[in-house]
């Protein structure tokens, strides 16, 4: 108290510094936000299977009937739905995506594999156009592998931060479960 009976404050001053949320480094792109806002479709590895397989083939169809039979496009359409593939299917099924690709690209190319008629004359053709193609096939099969593998080491760290978060909740719930220890006298 001051002589006049009056109180004196005195004002601290803290500063507030801004931390980041824990494990973000930096800030998120904008393209990633908005490739988050996408749907995000969540395949078996069979109905991954059957979206990149039906994707591959009506793509071929919609090729040889417009650009009749252009194996650069085919294949540069091959990537984005191998990503896709890869990025659809459910984490239990990651194994998958790298295993389905190249059976949809084989399937996707019948159709602008050409080739004289009859199934000797087909397959053929196909085979044909799968050793000719195989740098598409590797390049897609590489994209789906290199994304599932990211996405199963990202699914893997998180479940080791969860085990770890519970872990530690457990060891301070069993700390606050102690009686308080009294010294010996």
């Amino acid at each position: 108290m001051s002589p006049q009976g009056t109180i004196d404050e005195a004002a601290t001053v803290y500063r507030v510094v801004e931390t980041k949320p824990e494990g973000r480094s930096r800030p998120v792109p904008p393209i990633v936000l908005a490739l988050r806002r996408l749907p995000n479709p969540r395949l078996t590895g069979i109905g991954a299977g059957l979206f990149a397989t039906a994707a591959m083939f009506v793509l071929a169809c919609l090729d040889q009937l417009i650009l009749d039979g252009s194996s650069a496009v085919f294949g540069a359409l091959f990537l984005p739905v191998s990503a896709l593939t890869a990025l659809w299917v459910r984490p239990a099924d990651l194994v998958t995506a790298p295993i389905i690709v190249p059976i949809a690209f084989a399937i996707g190319v019948i159709p602008i594999s050409g080739g004289p008629s009859g199934f000797a004359g087909q397959t053929m053709a196909l085979v044909t156009a799968l050793a000719v193609h195989a740098g598409w096939l590797y390049g897609g099969t590489l994209v789906a592998g290199l994304i599932a593998t990211v996405r199963k080491v990202r699914l893997m760290r998180q479940r080791q931060r969860q085990r770890q978060r519970r872990t530690l909740l457990a060891a301070q719930t069993a700390r606050a479960a102690q009686p308080p220890r009294h010294p010996q006298s």
